[in-house]
């Protein structure tokens, strides 16, 4: 009973950020409630698998991953104070090296991606949360779990893709 108190205590003096950092890091590689991650999900996925096209309609897993890494540096540029502009493509573009050593470049990327938001939550201001992007009028906060849900959203889509193949 103790134990848990404490745990409570210490989670009431938790910085939001450091909440919404715990709470990024468990979708990417730890327990999160939905119950999947990226690691996991990935694991065991060859360049082959990842490359396969099931549906001439939709993306596969490697373009979803590809896209998951450009929007994750776009959103981290726009907390860090940099007016970006989204491609029309929406960072949806075709894999043109489908090797595994390719592979394992965009598993580092995604990999890198994680490394710095992780960074940037180190030092990371509660009272920027507030802030506006002004391209968009949307905060900083809206921004940062907006990318969160973007994760997950494909997440979904990586799992369904991978028991299609």
């Amino acid at each position: 009973m103790y134990l848990s108190l404490c745990v409570l205590k210490l989670k009431s003096i938790m910085s939001e950020s450091k909440r919404i950092s715990n709470l990024y890091q468990s979708i990417y590689n730890g327990n999160p409630w939905l119950e999947v991650n990226m690691i996991n999900t990935l694991h065991n996925v060859s360049a082959a698998q990842a490359y396969k096209k099931v549906n001439p309609n939709l993306n596969t897993i490697w373009e979803i991953i590809n896209h998951l890494i450009q929007w994750r540096r776009n959103i981290l540029k726009r907390v860090q104070g940099e007016t970006i502009i989204t491609p029309d493509h929406n960072y949806f573009v075709p894999v043109l090296d489908s090797s595994e050593a390719a592979w394992e470049q965009s598993l580092q990327n995604l990999e890198k991606s994680q490394e710095l938001w992780n960074a940037f939550f180190e030092d990371f201001d509660d009272n920027d949360l507030s802030k506006i992007y002004t391209n968009n009028g949307h905060t900083y906060y809206e921004h940062i779990h907006g990318i969160i849900q973007h994760d997950v959203y494909h997440l979904g889509q990586i799992v369904i893709l991978k028991k299609l193949l």
